[in-house]
């Protein structure tokens, strides 16, 4: 039995991705709309820690008359006294899709090739798919179509700024990456997608006459023994008013959430007015729901 997954946003056209985010904004205005979910149940396997990813998934299904199942890394520990694509096989004949959030993007991939049922990434250490879902929602609901414009990350290469990459394919817009030495994104990843992303030492440079910008803390999870060295080679690129005064006078802020107010974005800049940090985090709970809709009626 085949089904579709959303391992990364390469798993939608560009097409399937706009028309994700549109029902998203659709299902937000008029909740009424969505299709219902009765008797179907979303599996939650997360091996890291979260707040919105896990609310945002079971909100959406309970709003929508299904269910969730979490499992903690106490509950179903991947590859680890079961093998995946056991799990994978035994769990796809008891819940109707399947989320997980997980250190090694491989293991996802496994899960994915013996599920018979949607699998969705919740986050791994290589991309964070959902969240992009709705950042574009987001940068939608303020600024209309996204394409074209000059969008800058600045930070870490890591699983956001790879989802980043992949959207800026997909959507059509100017990506720049501004990451401190030996912090930089994938370098096939970004090969990949020349014509649309650029690498720049200087955040000053990055930023200029950007409509977004956004940036992520400095240490992910798993990272933690990592924190004071980060802290050190980071310095310079904390997202601040002057950093946003070299953007677009209208540019927005965006952060995936939790922040380190001033570490990489200062206090006042994400309390302030061209933040749309809420929102984005909002808008977790309606693209997921839109994103489960797309899957279970693939």
């Amino acid at each position: 039995m085949s089904c579709r997954h959303f391992l990364t946003l390469k798993d939608l056209s560009s097409d399937e991705f706009r028309a994700v985010i549109a029902r998203a904004a659709e299902l937000k205005h008029t909740p009424a709309l969505a299709t219902r979910a009765e008797g179907k149940t979303l599996g939650l396997i997360f091996e890291k820690s979260s707040t919105r990813t896990r609310v945002a998934f079971e909100v959406a299904m309970n709003q929508v008359g299904g269910s969730a199942l979490f499992l903690s890394s106490n509950d179903s520990q991947l590859g680890r006294g079961e093998p995946i694509e056991d799990t994978a096989r035994v769990l796809s004949r008891m819940v109707d899709c399947v989320a997980i959030r997980t250190f090694h993007h491989a293991q996802l991939e496994a899960f994915a090739r013996y599920s018979t049922v949607p699998v969705i990434n919740a986050l791994t250490d290589d991309f964070h798919p959902c969240q992009l879902l709705a950042d574009m929602q987001t940068f939608a609901e303020h600024r209309g179509d996204i394409a074209g414009k000059r969008v800058a990350w600045i930070g870490d290469g890591n699983n956001m700024c790879h989802s980043y990459i992949n959207a800026a394919g997909l959507l059509d817009f100017e990506l720049t990456i501004a990451s401190p030495a030996g912090f930089e994104a994938n370098a096939e990843l970004v090969a990949a997608h020349s014509s649309r992303v650029h690498l720049n030492r200087s955040p000053q440079e990055a930023v200029a006459g950007a409509s977004l910008v956004v940036t992520d803390v400095w240490a992910s999870m798993g990272q933690e023994e990592e924190q004071a060295k980060r802290l050190a080679e980071f310095a310079g690129f904390q997202v601040n008013a002057e950093l946003m005064s070299y953007a677009a006078s209208d540019a927005l802020f965006m952060h995936c959430l939790p922040a380190h107010r001033g570490e990489e974005v200062s206090a006042e800049l994400l309390d302030g007015e061209s933040s749309v940090v809420w929102d984005e985090a909002e808008n977790r709970m309606h693209s997921q729901k839109a994103l489960i809709e797309f899957l279970l009626n693939s």
